[in-house]
């Protein structure tokens, strides 16, 4: 059973997502016959490679809303985050483009180094307050996770895996994906935003139980999740587990 996921590496519900998924699979007896494909969604396509000045305050210009306000939801985050392990350091986050990162991951994935590498990416974002948008700094990480230096660095001097990177931004629109993380189970059944394990779980179920069937879609949307833009991530409603095409 696949699961196709699209993510962006600087958006936290993403991360929180990633490891609810995991959490969920420790759980899943059948979780032997489950394959994550990961898929790139950048968030802010059109951001400079870095971005200057307070992170909370861009986010808080974006959508309209009070500092105080973006400050606390993300104290929220931390504390989602850290109730599963991860250390969200938000006051240490740099903005910028997480395009070169996704390049790197793809270029780890034709190395048979993609999760090392993703995972060394995420924190170096996630908790370490690094500019994933840095080249000096994004090759640091993609080193550290295990890649050659000279080979990333030649790699991003040249447009290689921009293509793989716009390809899986392209079947996200084409199958109505417009918020990270998405999770598509079996090719029909979507689980979006960064649900409770709980969820996953019985979402993993419900499409094994149901593989080699066709989908049903509902009359409700399959909305929700994280409503994303400039590297920052806003709760965009309740998420759901629901059957379409896709």
């Amino acid at each position: 059973m696949i699961i196709d996921a699209w993510s962006d590496i600087v958006c936290p519900f993403c991360h929180i997502g990633r490891r609810h998924l995991e959490l969920a699979l420790e759980q899943f007896e059948h979780a032997d016959e489950v394959e994550v494909v990961w898929h790139s969604f950048e968030l802010d396509p059109q951001a400079p490679a870095t971005t200057e000045g307070p992170h909370l305050e861009a986010i808080a210009r974006k959508y309209g809303a009070p500092v105080a306000e973006v400050e606390a939801q993300h104290r929220l985050m931390a504390q989602q985050a850290a109730a599963v392990g991860l250390d969200f350091q938000w006051e240490q986050i740099r903005g910028g483009s997480s395009h070169d990162a996704h390049r790197v991951i793809h270029y780890a994935r034709s190395l048979d180094l993609e999760q090392p590498v993703t995972e060394r990416i995420m924190r170096g974002w996630y908790s370490e307050g690094r500019a994933i948008g840095d080249r000096p700094t994004l090759v640091d990480l993609a080193v550290e996770g295990g890649l050659d230096r000279a080979g990333v660095t030649e790699m991003l001097e040249s447009d290689a895996f921009g293509i793989d990177v716009r390809t899986d931004e392209a079947t996200a629109r084409q199958i109505g994906i417009q918020a990270v993380p998405a999770f598509v189970l079996d090719r029909k059944y979507l689980v979006s935003g960064a649900q409770p394990v709980e969820t996953f779980l019985a979402g993993l179920q419900q499409a094994y139980d149901d593989r080699g069937t066709e989908p049903t879609p509902r009359a409700s949307g399959c909305g929700g999740g994280c409503g994303c833009g400039a590297g920052g991530c806003g709760s965009a409603g309740e998420g759901d587990v629901c059957e379409r095409p896709a």
